[in-house]
């Protein structure tokens, strides 16, 4: 492998999410992060400008780059999630572009579930609407650890300072509602380009970062739980060959925190303890291991170890909670409404259960951000909390301290359909 390959394998990789309402130019501020970064190849830009110059644009629309189904092309809205990978010297990035409808609110759950940072649009010339308030509550929801808000077409109000302030007090009044830990301001002009990847001639008055500044330099390292080591085991790796006639490890991806040769391990749910003897990866021994990498862990004894079950460390850090009743969070996913004291498929990290909604509390408002307690119809794209009980004993955290290990999903066991996912408290 060259030094270039390696280094751009060892970037640090953001991820971040788009949301808005309809039109207020998502699609198009991707499309000029990709074009003005140059990450767009000559073919794909030559497309989008034979399809703008037939449909009669002035401009080639750039939107294009992602609205990949034809429905989206003919309707200029984006309707499923659209995943663009990019990289430019400093970061590699995997943005999900999702819908703005009110009907697509589970595309856009599914969309931020792993995201660093969550851009929302903001139409300068609308303000802050009922859709503004839905995709922040999300993003807080979802524990989000960074929210730019970017107030765009600023182009189409002539740049005006005052603008961008109204909305930015605006959202300064709601903001006090949601726990997201670090919230930024940005006026762009996707279309234009204004404060992108480029700094803006027209708004001199502002003297923040341009976007593609924020979003190569924020700190992001932080935001992963780097104090309780968390290893859902996935699979036991036996490869019986001459090479390794004994080897028995434990493959799967560390949730959180790490975790050394030599150091003290629990086994869920067991109880059982043993030592790590060796941490390997690909074909590499490694002294260290930490989330997010993908590991396969040799221990010093031998435990009766299998898929759904979970190493921890016992010296330090928290341990994760045990009980079947738990309550959670859900965005509801299916056409067919909550059922109480319905029977589901519950999967968290590597294990599975079946499970049984006990209770149903409350179903949020999300236009207002507060709890209707009276209407407990939760149908498709509905927040509300659930109460749910297992049939065996989940090992977890609260999502607010893991976003791994405090996250599940349910499945119809008649059809297999995902039909929630959940967050638990």
């Amino acid at each position: 492998m060259s030094g270039k390959e390696s280094g751009y394998l060892d970037m640090e990789l953001l991820r971040f999410t788009t949301a808005g309402s309809v039109d207020d130019g998502k699609s198009t501020l991707i499309g000029r992060l990709l074009y003005d970064s140059k990450a767009i190849f000559e073919d794909q830009m030559e497309a989008i400008e034979r399809v703008s110059e037939r449909s009669g644009l002035e401009e080639t629309n750039l939107a294009l780059l992602t609205d990949g189904l034809r429905s989206e092309r003919e309707q200029g809205i984006t309707i499923d999630v659209a995943y663009r990978y990019f990289a430019t010297p400093k970061r590699k990035f995997i943005i999900a572009d999702t819908p703005g409808h009110i009907q697509y609110t589970r595309n856009m759950v599914t969309g931020a579930s792993t995201a660093n940072v969550a851009l929302i649009l903001v139409d300068a010339r609308h303000g802050v609407l009922e859709q503004t308030l839905r995709h922040a509550y999300i993003a807080s929801l979802l524990q989000i650890p960074h929210v730019i808000f970017c107030i765009n077409k600023m182009d189409l109000v002539e740049y005006k300072h005052e603008v961008f302030e109204k909305i930015k007090a605006d959202i300064d009044a709601i903001s006090s509602k949601l726990s997201v830990k670090d919230i930024r301001f940005v006026p762009i002009s996707a279309l234009k380009g204004d404060n992108v990847v480029d700094r803006s001639t027209k708004m001199d008055w502002y003297d923040g970062p341009t976007l593609m500044y924020l979003l190569e330099n924020i700190h992001i390292s932080s935001d992963i739980n780097h104090d309780d080591f968390r290893f859902p085991v996935q699979y036991v790796i036996r490869p019986q060959s001459k090479e390794y006639p004994d080897y028995r490890g434990y493959g799967g991806r560390v949730a959180s925190g790490a975790v050394k040769v030599g150091d003290p391990i629990i086994v869920l749910p067991s109880g059982f303890t043993s030592k790590v003897k060796t941490i390997d990866m690909m074909n590499e021994s490694l002294e260290v291991g930490f989330a997010p990498q993908s590991l396969s862990i040799q221990l010093e004894d031998d435990i009766d170890i299998s898929r759904g079950d979970m190493l921890i460390k016992s010296n330090n850090g928290t341990t994760p909670q045990s009980s079947q009743d738990i309550e959670v969070m859900v965005c509801w996913f299916n056409e067919c409404n909550v059922v109480p004291r319905g029977k589901y498929v519950v999967r968290h990290t590597s294990a599975d259960a079946r499970c049984m909604v006990k209770d149903i509390h409350y179903k949020m408002n999300i236009d207002t951000l507060e709890k209707n307690e009276e209407d407990k119809n939760v149908g498709m794209n509905d927040i509300a909390r659930l109460s749910l009980r297992t049939t065996k004993p989940l090992f977890f955290d609260s999502y607010i301290r893991n976003r791994f290990t405090g996250s599940i999903i349910l499945i119809d066991e008649a059809t297999n359909e995902t039909v929630a996912a959940g967050m638990i408290i």
